[in-house]
């Protein structure tokens, strides 16, 4: 895939499952039927010939249809803190995924078969797929229904979204009954909202949102009916401030409700030049809108900390923010940089411009980790989470790369990325996550101990001129012995800086060097302290940035945030 901003503005909407690439597949196919079509009208003598040039193009659709979304020859991978599990149907293309609160079970949807499957924790096995009763795209050998959201109400039901259905499903495990209801308003330019996003008031009702239309819907389950919209009402979002874009380009990223202060908040963009996020009240029936600051353009996911502020990922960068409910100000983080294993090059130097981790969904912590927001990195390959109370950004490396999703050189080793586009955080330190395009699940567990641990020597905010030169001193900390550090104390401990004065959390026209790139783990005994040696540049515009300093492996990397305020020189 070609990165940089070119590729950005040629990516549909809010790059959604590479939609992008479907339609070239498919539109592909269409284009040369049509044109063979024509010729067989115009030349009946080689209609037979013709219809096998049709034949031939459909079957070229569909290989590369295969080949670039269902898994092919796929191979379950591993690491430290990941494995990965090899669905139990070929091409199943899932995206949204659950882990149930009541049951131990991991639930997963087929975008592509149209089923509902279930990996048993008890059995460690898959449980026996159920075909969902109407799936549109089942037969269609280029097409899919994506399904972004999957949650659980307080009785246990699953629910999810269906974008071809213009839809929202439940479904009784216990019974394994299903109902649809139907979104009342399907968009002439599109056919479908395309529900996105689903969350539950407090007293069960459902509240969801569909990306093509700037509706809030409401559902109240003691009054819907399947088969039907009966029940389902619409709450229009005010678009205003994107006065002057072209409606069909404004999107619905997805919400998240706040039962605490009973408000819903939501996500609203132009990808990727423009985004807002609103807060509906849902006692005043009124919406607050908050404007991003310039290079927040496209905030998708959204998770509501104890304090009622919003988190939420830009999903055309490499950052994502808290936004304070009260002011309305924003602090900004930062991943990590895109690895240079994505692009298969050997260091962060030789990564292309413009390559941005793409942070997608995030949630909070469940259980005593309530406190910490977990989130997806689409296009840095990772499942991270944030701490706010101690500003610690860890970051877990999937171990699959599919070099079909990635610009990679010919002579390159690994390339690409998993598709990892959903995630789910469980109990007990695990979360599961999907692999859109290689037909696997996996499963991230948290509580296996860190190899190492990482400070910020005071102060934990500087303030510092452009072109001023400071010293921050890192320490790098060995933690008690565990069969990870064992395993790998020949391996090396890197480095690593990010922040939020570009948007791919690079340093721009400042300048940051450690004192020592790498080094051995065994050299932590038990601590090292290395100097990261940083020099706002001198035209760097005052204000407020995020500095992102810690070290990685192979498997994990640990950042922690320091806030540096740049005054004028």
């Amino acid at each position: 895939m070609q990165k940089g901003t070119n590729y950005l503005k040629t990516k549909n909407i809010m790059i959604y499952g590479a939609i992008g690439i479907i339609v070239a597949v498919l539109a592909s196919y269409v284009v040369f039927r049509n044109s063979t079509i024509n010729m067989a009208s115009t030349n009946s003598p080689n209609s037979q010939s013709t219809a096998q040039l049709i034949a031939n193009s459909r079957a070229a659709a569909i290989s590369q249809y295969q080949e670039q979304f269902c898994g092919v020859n796929i191979i379950p991978h591993s690491n430290f803190y990941v494995t990965e599990y090899k669905l139990p149907t070929s091409c199943e293309m899932p995206l949204g995924i659950l882990v149930d609160n009541h049951l131990p079970k991991v639930w997963y949807v087929s975008t592509k078969h149209g089923l509902i499957g279930s990996y048993n924790l008890a059995t460690h096995k898959f449980d026996k797929e159920v075909a969902i009763p109407i799936w549109s795209v089942r037969n269609l050998p280029t097409d899919n229904s994506q399904v972004w959201s999957v949650k659980q109400d307080k009785y246990g039901s699953i629910w999810f979204t269906d974008e071809k259905q213009n839809a929202i499903w439940k479904y009784n495990a216990s019974s394994a009954t299903f109902d649809r209801y139907i979104v009342p308003e399907s968009p002439k330019a599109f056919g479908t909202s395309y529900p996105v996003s689903i969350d539950f008031d407090s007293k069960g009702n459902v509240y969801f949102v569909g990306i093509r239309t700037p509706a809030l819907w409401f559902g109240n389950t003691t009054q819907m009916k399947n088969g039907t919209s009966l029940g389902i009402n619409k709450i229009p979002i005010p678009i205003s401030g994107f006065k002057g874009i072209d409606p069909d380009l404004i999107s619905t990223g997805s919400i998240a409700l706040d039962t605490k202060r009973n408000a819903v908040w939501i996500t609203m963009l132009s990808f990727p030049s423009k985004g807002e996020i609103l807060r509906y009240n849902i006692t005043s029936k009124k919406f607050d809108t908050f404007k991003m600051p310039s290079g927040l353009n496209s905030p998708v996911g959204v998770a509501v900390d104890g304090n009622g502020n919003p988190w939420v990922t830009d999903h055309a960068t490499s950052l994502f923010f808290m936004l304070n409910a009260s002011n309305g100000n924003t602090t900004t983080y930062a991943t990590s940089r895109a690895s240079p294993q994505i692009y298969g090059v050997n260091d962060v130097n030789s990564v292309p411009e413009g390559a941005y981790t793409l942070p997608y969904w995030i949630e909070k912590g469940p259980g005593n980790d309530n406190g910490s927001l977990w989130f997806n990195e689409h296009e840095g390959n990772k499942i991270a989470r944030f701490d706010p109370s101690n500003n610690t950004l860890i970051e877990y490396w999937i171990p699959t790369q599919n070099k079909l999703w990635g610009n990679c050189p010919a002579n390159s080793k690994t390339c690409g990325i998993a598709n990892a586009l959903q995630f789910s955080a469980g109990p007990n330190g695990r979360t599961w996550f999907t692999e859109w395009s290689e037909n696997k699940i996996g499963s991230l567990t948290d509580y296996k101990h860190l190899p190492f641990g990482v400070s910020i020597a005071p102060p934990q905010q500087l303030t510092v001129k452009g072109g001023q030169t400071v010293e921050i001193k890192v320490n790098v900390s060995s933690i008690a012995t565990t069969t990870h550090s064992q395993n790998g104390s020949n391996s090396d401990i890197v480095m690593v800086s990010s922040g939020t004065f570009t948007p791919g959390g690079g340093l721009g026209n400042s300048t940051g060097t450690f004192s020592q790139g790498s080094f051995p783990i065994a050299d932590l005994t038990p601590t090292k302290q290395i100097s990261f040696i940083f020099t706002p540049a001198s035209n760097l515009k005052p204000g407020q940035y995020t500095l992102m300093l810690g070290a990685q492996t192979s498997d994990v990397a640990i950042l922690k945030s320091l806030q540096i305020n740049v005054v004028a020189s």
